[in-house]
C-alpha cells in the first residue's frame, strides 16, 4: 500500500521566479523509511514543507494513505494530513515536562487512551525515567528521543524528519543513528528524513533518493540511489 504519493510537484516562492522544486514525483509504501539526500539549497525542506501543508506548490499533487491532500482544486490544512514532523531543532515546549510535551497534541483522545498512549511512548523511546524533567534536564540525544515520541504520539500515517541529526556531536550521532531505524520499525512508521549527509540514509533508510540541481534547466529532479 502507498502511504503518501507524490506527482509533478512543482514549486517556487514567487511567480516568475525559477522553481526550487520542478516536476517531482515518488511514492512511499507502508512501513517504508525513504531519505532524501541534496545539499543546502536543493529543496529538501521545502519539500517536507510541501508534504505537510506548511506550503502550498505552484503545480502537481499529493495524496497521504489514498486520500488527496493537494491538487489544482483541493488543499487539506497540516493539521488534517495524518503527518507527524520531527524538526532540526525538535521544537520541544521548554515550560513543558516530557510528558506535557508528549501528550500535547492528543487532545481528541479520552483520558485513559492519553496515559496508555503516553506509557507507550515513554517505553518506546526508552523514556520512562524521564517523563517529569523538562527539555532543558535534557541531553540532546533524550530531547530528539521526546520530540519523535511526541511526533508518533497521535499515530500519524507519515512521519517527516527535517535533518534530524544537525544537532547531535559525532560520536552521538553514531549510536543515535541505529536507535532511531529500531524506533521507528517497532513503531511500524512509514518516515521520509531529509538530510544532507550519506551516512545517516545508510544507517537508518530502507532506500534513498537525491535532490540535485540541473543547473541549465534549474528545475530539481528525483534520483534514485
Amino acid at each position: 500500500m502507498k502511504v503518501l504519493e507524490v506527482e509533478g510537484l512543482t514549486f517556487s516562492f514567487q511567480r516568475g521566479e525559477e522553481p526550487i522544486l520542478s516536476d517531482v514525483s515518488f511514492s512511499i509504501k507502508k512501513g517504508e523509511i525513504v531519505g532524501v539526500l541534496g545539499q543546502s539549497g536543493s529543496g529538501k525542506s521545502t519539500l517536507l514543507r510541501l508534504i505537510s501543508g506548511l506550503e502550498i506548490p505552484w503545480g502537481g499533487s499529493i495524496s497521504v494513505a489514498g486520500k488527496p491532500v493537494v491538487n489544482q482544486r483541493l488543499f487539506v490544512q497540516p493539521e488534517k494530513r495524518g503527518i507527524g514532523m520531527v524538526f532540526q531543532d525538535y521544537a520541544l515546549f521548554p515550560h513543558m515536562n516530557v510528558r506535557d510535551n508528549i501528550l500535547f497534541g492528543l487532545n481528541k483522545m479520552s483520558r485513559a487512551e492519553r496515559k496508555n498512549r503516553l506509557n507507550e511512548m515513554l517505553e518506546l523511546v526508552q523514556m520512562t525515567d524521564f517523563a517529569k524533567r523538562f527539555p532543558h534536564e535534557l541531553s540532546g540525544g533524550q530531547q530528539q528521543r521526546i520530540a519523535l515520541a511526541r511526533a508518533l504520539a497521535p499515530k500519524p500515517e507519515v512521519l517527516l524528519m527535517d535533518e534530524p541529526f544537525s544537532n547531535l556531536d559525532a560520536d552521538l550521532k553514531a549510536s543515535i543513528r541505529s536507535e532511531l531505524r529500531s524506533i521507528l520499525k517497532a513503531a511500524g512508521m512509514t518516515c521520509m528524513m531529509v538530510t544532507h549527509d550519506r551516512k545517516d540514509v545508510d544507517a537508518i533508510c530502507d532506500r534513498s533518493f537525491s535532490l540535485s540541481e540541473d543547473s541549465a534547466a534549474r528545475k530539481v529532479h528525483m534520483q534514485s540511489l
